[in-house]
C-alpha cells in the first residue's frame, strides 16, 4: 500500500505555537508545520545529474 498522501486534514488542536492536524485518510495526526514540510518535498523537482 502506498503512503499517505494526507490528502484532507483537519486541525485538531493548537497550544501555544503550534497547531496539530489528523488526516481523514489514514487518521494519522502531525505538527502542521510537518505537513508543509510534506508538501514542499511533493513539489520538488528531481535533481538533472
Amino acid at each position: 500500500m502506498p503512503p499517505c498522501k494526507h490528502p484532507r486534514v483537519q486541525i485538531v488542536a493548537r497550544e501555544e505555537d503550534s497547531e496539530f492536524v489528523e488526516c481523514k485518510e489514514c487518521g494519522e495526526v502531525f505538527e502542521s508545520s510537518e505537513f508543509k514540510d510534506m508538501i514542499i518535498e511533493d513539489t520538488k523537482l528531481p535533481k538533472e545529474s
